[in-house]
């Protein structure tokens, strides 16, 4: 039986950080999780990824159990919040693996703050050019790029329809989505899906990722919204990219991007036959892929 146990951490910023830690071997890995979903999301690998790993999963601010006393306004506002969870919980010398809005708070972290992470996993990533919200604030409108976090508030495609159906517990509506665009061939069981349907609706900062999301820019190009601050160059560890090639949410042209962006450090691996969810897509190809690339030595 594996043994997961839920924890929290008071940081130095005043917010409270939840997070899920599993009994294992001396090989750390820290996990963050994308839009949409929390620390619950991991709960598959966290259940089956060789004993020989120590893991730790936590839920961003806004998220699951986490605290949400100050709005996001920006990614590196995670990726903060991941530095100082990790000094608070003496964590160093670490893998670190960031799954879609998780990849960019990852890398943003593995740049600023390097010395800790030792190597980083890209799970179906947004790019190092950001993700681009689209949407439209009237019926009639036509569907475009949004500039300001208050248009995002106001959007009628992706933010008010999402956040309504949290409010309301439109569990039918939030499925129906993510069948649409996740799911698309396997789902999860059925009692785990209600679970992770639930977790969804603890999130309390839709708007805000998606407006992190659209102005987010590590790269050297400018993304058509803000231009590049080239912080790609700071991430100097190994860094394994991957994308499932039925993926409706990462673009194989935003992977590309990634890819191109990292260079050299960067080892790209398609998931065969696995959408935007590896976990429940092919959980044995996704930890095959990860454990492959955590065991593989590093060259200096």
């Amino acid at each position: 039986m594996v043994n997961v146990a839920m924890k929290t951490v008071q940081l130095v910023n005043g917010e409270t950080i939840a997070y899920r830690e599993r009994e294992g071997g001396e090989k750390k890995v820290l996990l963050i999780h994308g839009n949409m979903t929390s620390s619950k999301h991991w709960d598959l690998v966290l259940e089956n990824m060789s004993a020989e790993y120590k893991l730790y999963a936590l839920d961003l601010r806004g998220f699951g159990e986490s605290s949400y006393h100050n709005l996001i306004q920006s990614i590196k506002d995670f990726s903060d919040d991941v530095k100082l969870f990790v000094n608070e919980i003496g964590l160093k010398d670490f893998a670190l693996v960031g799954w879609s809005t998780g990849g960019a708070v990852a890398m943003q972290f593995a740049a600023d703050y390097p010395g800790y992470c030792n190597k980083l996993i890209l799970l179906a990533s947004e790019s190092t050019r950001g993700y681009p919200f689209d949407g439209k604030l009237g019926v009639q409108d036509d569907v475009h790029r949004f500039i300001s976090y208050e248009e995002i508030k106001q959007d009628l495609v992706r933010t008010i329809p999402v956040q309504t159906a949290y409010d309301t517990n439109n569990v039918e509506l939030l499925k129906l989505i993510w069948n649409a665009v996740i799911y698309t061939k396997n789902q999860p069981a059925p009692e785990l899906y209600d679970e992770y349907v639930q977790d969804m609706r603890t999130q309390r900062n839709l708007a805000e990722v998606h407006h992190a999301n659209n102005t987010f820019n590590i790269s050297h190009f400018d993304n058509g919204l803000v231009e590049g601050n080239g912080k790609v160059d700071q991430i100097n560890v190994p860094v394994l990219v991957l994308r499932g090639d039925r993926d409706l949410v990462i673009s194989a042209e935003m992977t590309k991007e990634l890819v191109q962006d990292l260079g050299e450090k960067a080892e790209f691996v398609e998931l065969k036959d696995c959408g935007h969810s590896p976990l429940v897509d092919d959980l044995p190809q996704l930890l095959r892929e990860m454990t492959q690339f955590l065991k593989a030595e590093v060259l200096q």
